[in-house]
């Protein structure tokens, strides 16, 4: 079931808002003295400044105007899904979701830069067949299953969790381009731009919510938000994303009006959430209504936790390398509700790490820096921590098929 829509000018706060609503809900703590063990730790300190510029944004790609690299970034940011399919796609291509969303669209983009008609317009989405998807990612969509009636003899046919990824993500295309189409945009990279200059009318403080509310609105791709325990909860992760990658990549001297994504609720996904729980600051054992309490056996051993917020165990380049390689397991597979309560604890766990931060006089003279430290920095630390250490690569993250939106 999908809630309302905030209602105009609080699509920020009702995000923030929402999640404490439902995190404090489910009985999941967040308590100080977790954040400040998170925030002093080893781990934390060691690897904040370099972790968390690493972003995946940076494109080997050559783009013939701004316009064109904007729209490449936004369908891009509708993309940014297929968590739930992280096993299969590392067993069919050895890379994870994002690295096969990014690998897709850049295809996409190469094989309109060589004349086979623009994929990355509104026309070109709304055509875009699930075997177009399957060829451009570079996976096989049939599954082989014994004959019914001659013995030793397979069938192939369509099936198979990414044969299931391949149909959402061909969905989503065709749907977004219908609908910028029938609108009388030829991308979606105009339709964000536009919506930038609308929120550049606004107050500065207001710009970021009227962006975010003009892609909520106008794409189904982006309403990223559910009804748990009759409550209404908003995430608007790959839309956040978005906004921010863009950022990201013009913020330095930008070309358009690009609102401030400093205070924007943290990307939450199945990483964040997971991570949290595993580094102690999300404590889920009294998390019993939704069965949050079973999920991560183990997971709240003080000695698992101090020993991931060490700095990481000296491990050989060939064990790193091998860990890297090795395909990741999968963690327990959530209803949408559940993943919707852990996915509003991330976002509140973030909010009230960065508070613990800019607190007066709870950071030690060395650790001013933590003042500083804004929202979407945290986010990209806990995204890309989790694959810069071998231990942390190990660690299960839940799992969520069937969605758009992470």
């Amino acid at each position: 079931m999908e809630p309302d829509f905030p209602s105009s000018g609080t699509f920020v706060s009702s995000i923030k808002e929402s999640c404490r609503i439902v995190t404090v809900a489910a009985n999941i703590k967040v308590e100080d003295a977790a954040i400040r063990r998170f925030l002093e730790s080893p781990s934390f300190r060691s690897s904040f400044h370099r972790v968390s510029g690493s972003h995946g944004l940076a494109f080997p790609l050559k783009f013939p105007s701004l316009l064109s690299e904007l729209n490449f970034l936004s369908v891009l940011s509708l993309l940014n899904f297929a968590s739930g399919y992280r096993m299969p796609l590392h067993e069919q291509t050895g890379r994870g979701a994002w690295d096969n969303i990014r690998a897709f669209t850049f295809s996409l983009y190469l094989s309109s830069a060589t004349g086979q008609g623009d994929l990355l317009s509104a026309k070109g989405m709304k055509t875009m067949s699930e075997q177009q998807v399957a060829q451009h990612m570079g996976v096989t969509i049939h599954i082989e299953r014994p004959h019914e009636k001659i013995p030793g003899v397979t069938v192939g046919e369509l099936g198979g969790p990414i044969y299931e990824l391949v149909k959402l993500i061909s969905s989503t295309l065709t749907e977004t381009g219908q609908i910028l189409d029938a609108a009388g945009y030829s991308e979606l990279g105009g339709f964000v731009l536009e919506s930038l200059k609308e929120g550049a009318k606004a107050d500065p403080s207001a710009s970021l919510g009227i962006v975010l509310e003009r892609l909520v609105r106008a794409i189904p791709a982006f309403r990223d938000m559910a009804v748990v325990d009759e409550k209404p909860v908003y995430c608007f992760k790959k839309a956040l994303f978005l906004i921010h990658a863009v950022k990201i990549r013009f913020g330095s001297s930008p070309p358009f009006p690009i609102p401030s994504t400093a205070q924007a609720p943290v990307f939450t996904d199945n990483v964040l959430p997971s991570l949290l729980v595993h580094l102690g600051v999300l404590d889920l054992t009294g998390a019993t209504s939704h069965g949050l309490h079973k999920l991560f056996p183990g997971a709240e051993s003080e000695d698992k936790i101090n020993a991931l917020l060490a700095l990481p165990p000296e491990a050989s380049q060939a064990v790193a390398q091998d860990t890297k390689k090795t395909p990741p397991k999968d963690g327990p597979v959530l209803t949408t509700e559940q993943a919707y309560v852990l996915r509003a604890a991330a976002v509140y766990a973030c909010e009230k790490i960065v508070e613990y931060a800019r607190g007066d006089g709870k950071n030690s003279e060395e650790q001013t820096w933590l003042k500083d430290i804004t929202l979407p920095e945290l986010d990209i630390w806990l995204w890309a921590v989790a694959k810069d250490r071998p231990d942390y690569r190990e660690l299960e993250r839940f799992v969520l098929r069937g969605t758009v939106f992470f």
